[in-house]
Parts: C-alpha cells; structure tokens; sequence
C-alpha cells in the first residue's frame, strides 16, 4: 500500500508544470585555450565548474588533443584524470572534445588522414583504459566538419561526405575492439538531411546515415526562434524522428556566438529569448526518446555573452 506522504508527493508532480519538472540536459563546448586552462590550473578549474553549475550545466565538452605544441592527455593525463574527477564529484558529465581549427581536423575526412584522425581517438580509448572509472570521459564529441574544407561544394560534397562517414566507421571499430562503454556521436549541421548519398549500398540522407552510424549526433541546429518556418524545431524534425525510430540520441545545438547572419544565433537576443525558446522546445521535444537535451556553442563566448546582457 503507497503511504498517504507518497501518494501526496506523486500528486503534486502531476500538477507540476513542466518548466518545474526535471530540466533537459545542457552541454557546452569548451574549445582549446578554455579547456586547457581548466586542465592545468585547480583555481580555473574550479571557478568554471562553480560557473557552469550556477547555469544548470551539466556537461563539459572539453577538447582533448593537441594545442600550441603540446597534447595534455598524452604528456600529463594526470591534469585530465585529478579535473574529471572534480567534475563528476559534481554529478557533470564530461566528453572528449576532437576536432579542431588549430589542427585543420577537417582535413580528416580525406583518406590521407585516416591514420591522423585514428590516432586522436584512440588516444582517448588508451586514457580510459588507463585510468579508473571514476577518472573517464563519459563519451566523444567529433566536430571534425567537412564542409569547411575549401574543396566543398556541389559537386564534391558526396565524396567528402562519404569520407566523413568511413572515417566514422573506422572510430567506431576501434570504440568496438577497445570495448569501449563510452558513448561517440559528431557535431552535424541540420541541413544534412537534404543530402542524399549512397553509403554501403544504402541511400539515403547524410544524415540519417551518421544517426545509424554513431551512438548520438549533436545537430547544429544554429536557429534563434524555438517553432516556425526556418526554427530549431522545424530543422531538428527530421533527425528527432528517424532517431526515435532507430533507437539513437539527438542533441540540440544551439549557437550564442556572434555571427552576421542574425537568425543564426541568440548573440543580439539575450538570455531571455534564449530560455524561453529552450523551454519551448523542451516541451515539444520531451515525449521523443530520441531527445537528448541541448549543447551550447561554446564556453567563452557563452560567459561573455551573459556578462554583456547584464549590463
């Protein structure tokens, strides 16, 4: 029998309103100087995990390579080992961030660079494997882009596209042979579902391909209205629905940097417009299986952005 003291608790939950109820996850991507910082000094450290707490983050993207002529997760892992600790006392989550500008990742695609891309990720299968349980990346987060690089365009684009999925595949074997637990998706942007490619004998949009092929794929869904033509819904449509059907996980990324085209990014909007349309799509989202929270592009910026709408 459900004493009468539960039986009160589970009716006040279901009068809750949902903004009151349990809040969808929220990632950030820290990039290359941010991460770095926070791996080498305790004091950034731990004012950056007290920041991103007080605004409801709860995973860190934190870039796991090479930098400035040095790569921390092979010359002192213990930096990474003693900084995720500290975030999962915390209860946060934390992925290895691959990819990078200063590294032209997006070269990765190319069959040349297979070796290169194999290499990064197995760095971080080897950290895992090394340290304890309590010490691991919770999964990987690739930005490695192909669209970026100068020889994209309408004619090249299934090619280069194909690339980054046997890239992927190849990531994913290694996840398979390492034993790996942790969970492996990329960043992709939201109009990848308007290109058709053949890819092992399957067409079908680029990216319903990366939804079968990895474990959750973050959509830059880089739009500043919640629902509407042109907004983060009506973009995320697609990929939310095949990936409820094939059991895998989205996450919504959302852009707060500057950027020329305004509709882009909540830069000029604020945080207000920006909560709001989180809520929205949350409510929209909630009953998908495939829904997995948001991810924030990216750590500076976004702090910088809150500093500068409180003035």
């Amino acid at each position: 029998m459900i004493r009468l003291s539960h039986l009160c608790l589970l009716l006040a939950l279901c009068v809750l309103p949902i903004d009151a109820m349990a809040q969808a996850s929220r990632a950030v991507w820290t990039w290359e100087a941010e991460s770095y910082a926070m791996v080498e000094d305790p004091a950034v450290a731990q004012e950056a995990v007290r920041y991103l707490q007080s605004q409801h983050i709860d995973t860190v993207y934190l870039y796991a390579d090479a930098y400035r002529g040095h790569n921390l997760i092979v010359e002192r892992p213990e930096l990474y080992r003693a900084f995720i600790e500290q975030l999962h006392r915390r209860h946060m989550k934390v992925y290895a961030l691959l990819g990078s500008a200063y590294l032209h990742t997006e070269n990765y695609v190319l069959p040349t660079y297979r070796e290169q891309a194999e290499e990064m990720f197995r760095r971080v299968l080897q950290y895992n494997a090394a340290v304890p349980v309590q010490a691991r990346f919770d999964g990987v987060n690739l930005d490695i882009e192909p669209h970026i690089l100068d020889e994209w365009n309408e004619h090249t684009r299934e090619r280069l596209l194909t690339g980054f999925l046997d890239m992927g595949d190849a990531l994913m074997k290694l996840k398979r042979e390492h034993h790996a637990s942790l969970v492996v998706g990329p960043a992709i942007p939201f109009w990848l579902d308007g290109i058709e490619l053949e890819w092992k004998g399957v067409r079908r949009p680029a990216s319903e391909h990366a939804i079968e092929l990895f474990d959750y794929v973050a959509l830059m869904d880089y739009r500043n209205k919640a629902a509407g033509s042109d907004s983060i819904l009506s973009h995320a449509a697609s990929e939310i629905a095949y990936a409820d059907r094939a059991g895998k996980k989205v996450v919504i990324g959302l852009e707060v940097s500057p950027n020329e085209l305004d509709k882009v990014t909540f830069d000029q909007v604020g945080p207000k417009v920006f909560e709001q349309a989180l809520g929205t799509v949350e409510q929209a989202l909630r009953a998908d299986p495939s829904f997995a929270g948001f991810a924030i592009h990216h750590y500076r910026t976004y702090r910088n952005w809150i500093e500068r709408h409180r003035e």
